[in-house]
């Protein structure tokens, strides 16, 4: 079994500042790569930020310069810090992991997700 547990969700004023952590434990052969997903009512879930087993990250256009995200291979955790919040990145945030549970097989893991607010 593969958990992946959030954090860091909360209320912000626009321009704020908030830092989501996410843990992944269990039967991990190999990950391939994690990241962070959102969706807000009405919407489709859309990929925020995403880090490779070889360390290569992909962002949305949208979040691009004001998002980072990185991981701790000790910890087996990624963070996604965001910066300069606008009231759109208000959304649900789903940690993602993709990973090999054994050596032929990978499937994708989500986080039960953690709310993001932007309002004054």
């Amino acid at each position: 079994q593969v958990q992946l547990v959030e954090s860091g969700g909360g209320l912000v004023q626009p321009g704020g500042s908030l830092r989501l952590s996410c843990a992944a434990s269990g039967s991990i052969f190999r990950w391939v790569a994690m990241g962070w997903y959102r969706q807000a009512p009405g919407n489709t879930r859309e990929l925020v930020a995403q880090i490779t087993a070889g360390h290569s990250t992909n962002y949305a256009d949208s979040v691009k310069g004001r998002f980072t995200i990185s991981r701790d291979n000790a910890k087996n955790t990624v963070y996604l810090q965001m910066n300069s919040l606008k009231p759109e990145d208000t959304a649900v945030y789903h940690c993602n992991l993709r990973a090999y549970t054994d050596p032929l097989r990978w499937d994708d893991y989500w986080g039960q997700g953690t709310q993001v607010t932007v309002s004054s």
